[in-house]
Protein backbone atom coordinates (compact mmCIF):
# COMPACT_ATOMS: atom_id res chain seq x y z
CA UNK A 1 0.00 0.00 0.00
CA UNK A 2 1.44 3.71 -0.91
CA UNK A 3 2.35 5.80 1.76
CA UNK A 4 1.06 8.72 0.03
CA UNK A 5 -3.14 9.08 1.47
CA UNK A 6 -3.79 11.98 -0.08
CA UNK A 7 -2.41 13.62 -3.79
CA UNK A 8 -2.88 16.83 -5.73
CA UNK A 9 -1.76 17.67 -9.13
CA UNK A 10 -1.96 20.89 -11.01
CA UNK A 11 -4.88 22.22 -8.82
CA UNK A 12 -6.64 25.25 -10.66
CA UNK A 13 -9.87 26.50 -9.80
CA UNK A 14 -11.74 29.50 -11.41
CA UNK A 15 -14.82 31.06 -10.61
CA UNK A 16 -16.68 33.33 -12.99
CA UNK A 17 -18.09 36.80 -12.02
CA UNK A 18 -19.90 38.16 -15.05
CA UNK A 19 -17.54 38.65 -18.10
CA UNK A 20 -14.78 37.91 -15.69
CA UNK A 21 -13.00 34.89 -14.44
CA UNK A 22 -10.95 34.83 -10.79
CA UNK A 23 -8.64 32.25 -10.68
CA UNK A 24 -8.21 31.50 -7.11
CA UNK A 25 -6.00 28.20 -7.05
CA UNK A 26 -2.78 28.39 -9.39
CA UNK A 27 -1.43 24.72 -10.20
CA UNK A 28 -1.10 23.73 -6.65
CA UNK A 29 0.65 20.49 -6.03
CA UNK A 30 0.31 18.73 -2.59
CA UNK A 31 1.36 15.06 -1.35
CA UNK A 32 0.19 14.10 2.06
CA UNK A 33 1.71 10.50 3.42
CA UNK A 34 -0.17 8.18 5.72
CA UNK A 35 -0.19 9.44 9.49
CA UNK A 36 1.26 13.13 8.33
CA UNK A 37 0.30 15.41 10.47
CA UNK A 38 0.05 19.09 8.12
CA UNK A 39 -0.73 22.66 9.05
CA UNK A 40 -1.80 25.35 5.65
CA UNK A 41 -1.64 28.90 6.75
CA UNK A 42 -2.22 32.10 5.24
CA UNK A 43 -4.16 35.28 5.14
CA UNK A 44 -7.74 35.73 4.26
CA UNK A 45 -8.90 35.06 0.77
CA UNK A 46 -5.60 32.95 0.10
CA UNK A 47 -7.44 29.93 -1.04
CA UNK A 48 -6.95 28.01 1.79
CA UNK A 49 -10.35 26.87 2.59
CA UNK A 50 -10.97 26.92 -1.84
CA UNK A 51 -8.61 23.69 -1.31
CA UNK A 52 -9.43 21.98 1.40
CA UNK A 53 -12.67 21.92 -0.21
CA UNK A 54 -11.15 20.20 -3.22
CA UNK A 55 -9.09 18.16 -1.53
CA UNK A 56 -12.20 16.59 0.28
CA UNK A 57 -13.92 16.00 -2.67
CA UNK A 58 -16.14 18.60 -1.92
CA UNK A 59 -15.91 20.91 -5.32
CA UNK A 60 -14.11 20.15 -7.91
CA UNK A 61 -10.80 21.82 -9.60
CA UNK A 62 -10.84 23.93 -13.04
CA UNK A 63 -7.82 21.99 -14.03
CA UNK A 64 -5.69 19.14 -12.13
CA UNK A 65 -6.37 16.21 -9.80
CA UNK A 66 -7.44 14.95 -6.46
CA UNK A 67 -6.53 11.02 -5.32
CA UNK A 68 -7.13 9.89 -2.32
CA UNK A 69 -5.80 6.00 -0.91
CA UNK A 70 -5.35 6.53 -4.88
CA UNK A 71 -8.67 6.97 -6.40
CA UNK A 72 -9.03 10.04 -8.05
CA UNK A 73 -11.66 11.95 -7.33
CA UNK A 74 -12.13 13.70 -11.07
CA UNK A 75 -12.84 9.77 -12.05
CA UNK A 76 -16.08 9.80 -10.35
CA UNK A 77 -19.46 10.13 -10.10
CA UNK A 78 -21.30 12.61 -7.51
CA UNK A 79 -22.05 8.94 -6.05
CA UNK A 80 -19.41 7.89 -5.95
CA UNK A 81 -17.34 10.72 -4.52
CA UNK A 82 -19.77 10.39 -1.54
CA UNK A 83 -18.81 7.15 -0.52
CA UNK A 84 -15.11 7.60 -1.13
CA UNK A 85 -15.56 10.64 1.32
CA UNK A 86 -17.41 8.62 3.80
CA UNK A 87 -14.68 5.60 3.40
CA UNK A 88 -11.47 7.37 3.39
CA UNK A 89 -12.22 11.38 4.83
CA UNK A 90 -13.23 12.87 7.58
CA UNK A 91 -14.60 16.58 8.13
CA UNK A 92 -13.91 18.80 11.21
CA UNK A 93 -15.32 22.63 10.71
CA UNK A 94 -14.35 26.03 12.83
CA UNK A 95 -18.39 25.43 13.74
CA UNK A 96 -19.28 21.60 14.66
CA UNK A 97 -22.44 21.42 12.56
CA UNK A 98 -23.54 19.13 14.95
CA UNK A 99 -27.65 18.06 14.41
CA UNK A 100 -29.06 19.74 17.55
CA UNK A 101 -32.23 17.27 18.17
CA UNK A 102 -30.18 14.43 18.47
CA UNK A 103 -27.45 13.40 21.16
CA UNK A 104 -23.69 13.79 21.02
CA UNK A 105 -24.09 9.30 20.31
CA UNK A 106 -26.66 9.91 17.88
CA UNK A 107 -24.46 12.62 16.15
CA UNK A 108 -21.39 10.48 15.75
CA UNK A 109 -23.53 7.42 14.75
CA UNK A 110 -24.34 9.08 11.49
CA UNK A 111 -21.32 8.76 8.88
CA UNK A 112 -22.17 4.85 9.98
CA UNK A 113 -25.30 4.95 9.40
CA UNK A 114 -24.92 6.27 5.97
CA UNK A 115 -23.10 2.89 5.32
CA UNK A 116 -26.51 1.13 6.23
CA UNK A 117 -24.22 -0.13 8.82
CA UNK A 118 -26.39 -1.94 11.61
CA UNK A 119 -27.44 0.35 14.43
CA UNK A 120 -26.23 -1.32 17.37
CA UNK A 121 -22.40 -1.86 16.15
CA UNK A 122 -22.43 1.93 15.07
CA UNK A 123 -24.00 3.20 18.86
CA UNK A 124 -20.99 1.01 19.93
CA UNK A 125 -18.37 2.15 17.43
CA UNK A 126 -19.65 6.07 18.38
CA UNK A 127 -19.46 5.17 22.12
CA UNK A 128 -15.72 3.84 21.94
CA UNK A 129 -14.74 7.23 20.11
CA UNK A 130 -16.36 9.26 22.44
CA UNK A 131 -14.67 7.58 25.38
CA UNK A 132 -11.14 8.44 23.30
CA UNK A 133 -12.17 11.86 22.78
CA UNK A 134 -12.75 12.26 27.34
CA UNK A 135 -16.68 12.79 26.63
CA UNK A 136 -17.61 9.43 28.62
CA UNK A 137 -20.25 11.29 30.57
CA UNK A 138 -21.59 13.12 27.95
CA UNK A 139 -23.39 10.45 25.50
CA UNK A 140 -26.90 11.55 25.83
CA UNK A 141 -26.20 15.42 25.94
CA UNK A 142 -27.61 17.09 23.33
CA UNK A 143 -25.44 20.06 22.01
CA UNK A 144 -27.02 22.60 23.57
CA UNK A 145 -26.48 21.13 26.93
CA UNK A 146 -22.47 20.90 26.27
CA UNK A 147 -19.76 23.74 26.06
CA UNK A 148 -17.95 24.87 23.27
CA UNK A 149 -15.09 22.37 23.57
CA UNK A 150 -16.77 19.64 24.27
CA UNK A 151 -18.88 20.13 21.04
CA UNK A 152 -15.65 20.44 18.95
CA UNK A 153 -14.95 17.30 20.65
CA UNK A 154 -18.20 15.56 19.42
CA UNK A 155 -17.55 16.81 16.02
CA UNK A 156 -13.66 15.27 15.92
CA UNK A 157 -15.40 11.98 17.19
CA UNK A 158 -17.46 12.02 14.11
CA UNK A 159 -15.21 12.82 11.96
CA UNK A 160 -13.07 9.55 13.38
CA UNK A 161 -15.61 7.15 14.14
CA UNK A 162 -15.64 5.60 10.15
CA UNK A 163 -11.87 5.20 10.86
CA UNK A 164 -10.43 8.01 7.67
CA UNK A 165 -7.11 7.61 6.19
CA UNK A 166 -7.03 11.43 6.91
CA UNK A 167 -9.38 14.31 8.50
CA UNK A 168 -9.37 17.57 7.04
CA UNK A 169 -9.43 20.36 9.67
CA UNK A 170 -10.77 24.13 8.40
CA UNK A 171 -10.00 25.80 11.54
CA UNK A 172 -10.89 23.50 14.83
CA UNK A 173 -10.05 25.66 16.90
CA UNK A 174 -11.08 29.46 15.82
CA UNK A 175 -14.19 29.13 18.00
CA UNK A 176 -13.01 28.31 20.86
CA UNK A 177 -11.21 30.53 24.10
CA UNK A 178 -7.51 30.19 24.62
CA UNK A 179 -7.83 27.41 27.28
CA UNK A 180 -10.15 24.93 25.36
CA UNK A 181 -8.15 26.12 21.97
CA UNK A 182 -4.79 24.72 23.72
CA UNK A 183 -6.95 21.35 24.91
CA UNK A 184 -8.55 20.80 21.78
CA UNK A 185 -4.67 21.50 20.09
CA UNK A 186 -3.33 18.67 22.37
CA UNK A 187 -5.90 16.01 21.93
CA UNK A 188 -5.36 16.39 18.02
CA UNK A 189 -1.58 15.89 18.15
CA UNK A 190 -2.30 13.14 20.57
CA UNK A 191 -4.77 11.48 18.24
CA UNK A 192 -2.83 11.69 15.17
CA UNK A 193 0.11 10.61 17.01
CA UNK A 194 -1.50 7.54 18.70
CA UNK A 195 -4.27 6.36 15.87
CA UNK A 196 -1.62 7.04 12.88
CA UNK A 197 -4.55 9.09 11.09
CA UNK A 198 -3.17 11.64 8.77
CA UNK A 199 -4.76 15.40 9.28
CA UNK A 200 -4.44 18.60 6.93
CA UNK A 201 -5.44 21.85 9.41
CA UNK A 202 -6.36 25.02 7.70
CA UNK A 203 -5.38 27.31 10.67
CA UNK A 204 -4.88 30.97 11.35
CA UNK A 205 -3.70 29.78 14.85
CA UNK A 206 0.54 29.81 14.40
CA UNK A 207 0.37 27.74 18.11
CA UNK A 208 -1.80 24.84 16.17
CA UNK A 209 0.41 25.12 12.84
CA UNK A 210 3.05 24.98 15.40
CA UNK A 211 2.54 21.56 16.75
CA UNK A 212 1.95 19.98 13.24
CA UNK A 213 5.33 18.76 11.49
CA UNK A 214 4.79 20.06 8.25
CA UNK A 215 3.41 23.55 7.64
CA UNK A 216 2.43 24.59 4.01
CA UNK A 217 1.70 28.80 3.39
CA UNK A 218 -0.89 29.67 0.97
CA UNK A 219 -0.08 33.20 -0.87
CA UNK A 220 -2.23 34.22 -3.65
CA UNK A 221 -3.28 30.64 -4.72
CA UNK A 222 -0.01 28.84 -4.40
CA UNK A 223 1.20 26.92 -2.01
CA UNK A 224 4.63 26.51 -0.66
CA UNK A 225 6.42 25.16 2.57
CA UNK A 226 7.45 27.70 4.98
CA UNK A 227 9.18 28.26 8.29
CA UNK A 228 6.47 29.99 10.48
CA UNK A 229 9.04 32.85 10.69
CA UNK A 230 8.46 33.86 7.18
Amino acid sequence: MSDLVLQATGLVKRFEEGPQTLEILHGVDMRVARGEFVAIVGSSGSGKTTLLHLLGGLDTPSAGEVKICGQDFSRCNEVQRGILRNRHIGFVYQFHHLLPEFTALENVCMPLLLREGNIADAEKQAREVLVRVGLESRLQHKPAELSGGERQRVALARALVTKPAVVLADEPTGNLDNDTSLEVQALLAELNRELGISFVIVTHDLALAGTTQRILRMDHGRLSERSLSL
